[in-house]
This record gives structure tokens, sequence and C-alpha cells, in this order.
């Protein structure tokens, strides 16, 4: 019988799936045991519009989880995205007290990396540290026991709109669930699909759902940079049914089995059957228009990321190109079609550094909620474990003082 303490549930709230994913900890390894996943109606751009649809959504893919596990899941990590999401820099400087750095320095620094004017309609998701700078030597990740009077910390800083948060938090609470921490979904995704030498030569994540797609910059094997795209998926499910005169549910069934975002790969005799609307009989079409319709949305989408990524001023510093993860990233030729426009090597991303259900979970649609696990187990955040119980000061960089915001928003909410 599993212990709670030793579950970990992710559940990744999207535009269009909501997906449950549970794991136990066995070995000092993350081991699937469970998924669940429904249909979502209730979201637009990452941001619940139908609380109704949400819970239910949610509650269904819970059950096909239990099911499957064979446990009772009451809590979870929640993931969070949409374009309310915002995210800068900061750096804090303090004196060391002893001449030693110790982890009294280290809070007291990224406090100080803190200390910034934020709406107030919005709230601090993340705080991650980047770098420690001790008197003039920088790069270092882990200041502890070294000896200087200076202690800087450059943070990358993470908010979201309070209302956006609480009615996550609401939905999982109506559909059961405890709320125990709520994670930036593209840092989850990080999580499962990039490895250390990727982050440390520099690569970008590039999560694209059905909403929004969210980015996420590392360097020097630390996150430099992270925004939120309002396009996505149902940008491209919308042209297809537009441009075929089809139903938007065949338009999307259509792209998973037929769409190809790279018109060249396609061959001149290569034919679909498309439903038509009002009855009529379905037409036979080349699947180049298709791909004639998919391409230059695609591209665009593509073309606004680049941009997105120019604007970070890390460009030149990704060696190892980019990596393409979210149902879209299952499209056919995309990773090509992104390699021509970002000049950069590209790579679908797969979820990684997990056992058991692998064979299930080898999917980017997973990414998030197989990241969500991992980053529960990197900060300590199973099951009944709560708001940090167990967390070294090390580990407590990206979740500070979240039982007190969590408070908070549940005093909101109810």
């Amino acid at each position: 019988m599993l212990r709670e303490e030793d579950l970990l549930v992710g559940l990744d709230i999207g535009t269009t799936k909501i997906c449950v994913v549970v794991g136990k900890v066995v070995d000092g390894k993350v081991s699937i045991i469970g998924i669940g996943s429904h249909p979502s109606t209730g979201l637009r751009k990452g941001v619940v519009v139908n609380m109704d649809s949400t819970v239910n959504s949610i509650k269904k893919a819970v059950e096909e989880a239990e099911l499957m596990a064979g446990i009772t899941i009451s809590s979870c990590l929640a993931g969070i995205g949409g374009a309310h999401i915002k995210s800068f820099n900061s750096n804090g400087v303090v004196a060391v007290k002893d001449k030693e750095v110790k982890q009294d320095d280290i809070i007291r620094a990224i406090d100080a990396a803190k200390a910034v004017a934020i709406p107030a309609d919005r709230e601090l998701i993340h705080v991650i540290p980047q770098e420690f700078i001790v008197d003039d030597q920088d790069g270092i990740k882990d200041p502890i026991g070294i000896t200087g009077v200076r202690l800087e910390v450059k943070v990358h800083i993470v908010t979201g709109s309070i209302s956006s948060a609480q009615n996550v938090i609401k939905c999982c609470k109506l559909a059961g669930l405890e709320v125990n921490d709520i994670v930036l979904g593209q840092l989850a995704s990080s999580e499962a699909t990039l490895t250390p030498e990727e982050k440390e030569i520099g690569v970008a994540l590039v999560d694209t759902g059905g909403g929004t797609s969210d980015i996420a910059i590392y360097s020097n094997g630390s996150i430099a940079y992270t925004a939120v795209l309002p396009f996505g998926g149902n940008n491209i499910t919308n042209d297809i049914a537009i441009g075929l005169r089809t139903p938007l549910e065949e338009a999307e069934k259509i792209k998973k089995k037929y769409g190809c975002a790279f018109a060249g790969m396609i061959g001149a005799n290569e034919t679909i059957e498309v439903p038509s609307v009002g009855g009529r009989k379905p037409r036979t079409l080349q699947r180049k228009t298709l791909a004639d319709i998919i391409e230059p949305r695609v591209e665009e989408i593509s073309l606004l990321i680049y941009e997105e990524i120019k604007k970070s001023g890390l460009e030149r510093l990704l060696a190892s190109g980019v990596v393409l993860t979210g149902g879209c990233a299952n499209l056919e030729g995309i990773p090509e079609l992104v390699e021509n426009i970002f000049n950069l090597p590209s790579r679908r991303g797969y979820p990684i550094g997990v056992g058991g259900l692998t064979d299930v979970v080898n999917n980017p649609i997973y990414s998030t909620g197989v990241g969500l696990l991992l980053y529960g187990f990197k900060n300590g955040k199973t099951s009944k474990r709560g708001y940090g119980q167990g967390r070294s000061i090390k580990k407590l960089f990206s979740g500070q003082k979240l039982l007190g915001r969590m408070r908070e928003w549940f005093k909101e909410i109810f």
C-alpha cells in the first residue's frame, strides 16, 4: 500500500486538455504509475473562463488517473500559464555578516532582490536565483561557506494575476483537490525535457499548446528569460476549419492526423477526406492544400516566438538551439520549419528522467504534467508534505513564503 507522502501528483490545466500525472518515489527516482486526461473547454488562452466546465474536466481526469494508479488523489501540484504571466530579472546586494556566507545571508540577498514594485493585482509566483556574486567573483551557484564581505544575487522573478491564480486554485478545490503549490508551466516542462548540458550551454524551450506558446530560455545552467505569447494550436485549427470549410472538431482531427507544417515534405499524390458542414458529402482534397493552410500560420507563430527570443538579448547564446514541446510539437514538419526560421538546431522535447509508464508518457503533450512531478520531487513537494516542509534553504529559492501567499488567496476565495 502506497503512503500518501510517497506520491507526487501533477495537474496540467491546459486550454485544450486537463492532464493528471501520478508518480511515486522509488529508489530516489520518480516512477509514473497513473495518467488521466480529459478535453478542456473552460479555458481560453490558459485562463479559466468557465468554472463549472473546468471543474468537471478536472474531476474526469482525476478519476481516470485514480483508476489507473489504484489510489485516491487528494492533493496536487498545479501548473499555471496564460498571457497574464509576466517576468523580469532583478538583483539584490547585502553585506556578509560573519565574513563567511551562510544561509541567512542568502535569504537576505533574495529578499533584497524581491523588493521591487509589483502592481496590486499581481503576485510573485517564482523567485529563481540565476547566480551569486561574492565580492568580485561571479558565476557562483552555491555560495555557502565562501569567504567575502559582499553578497549579490541575480534572480528571475515570475509574477501572475492574483485573480487568475485564485481561479485555478478554486477549480481544484471544487474538484476535491488541495493545491500544494502552483508552478509556471514552462518551468515544469523544462524539468522534463531539457538536459543539464543543454541548460548549461544555452537552450530555448518552446511549449506550444492550444491557446499559448510558452518560452523559457536557459543559459549557464540557470533560467534567464520566460515569456508567454497568446498564440497556439487553436489558431491553426481555426484556419483549417475556415480554409477547408469543415467543423472545428473535424478540423482538429484532420490537423492531428494529416497536418504538416512544412509543405515541401508532402508528396504530390497524397489526398485526404474532409467532412463538410450542413450535411453535405465529404470531399477529397490534396494533402498539400492542408499544408498550404497550416504552414503560413505556423511560420507566423514561429516568427513571433523568434522576435520574443531576440527581445531577450540571448539569441546568440543558444548553442543547444530550440526544444519544441507541447501538443503542437507533434505536428509533422514543425522542427524542420523552426530550424529554417531560427537558423538554430531544433528537436522535439519528450519527457525524460522518469521510470514506470514511460511508454505512455513518451509524448510532448505530457511534458508539463511529468515536469510537475519532477519539480515536486526536486523541491520536496510530495502529496502530503505541504509547503516547504523538509526543504533546505537551497530549495526554497523558487517558493519563498508560499504558505502565506496561498493562505491569503484562499481567504479571498472562500
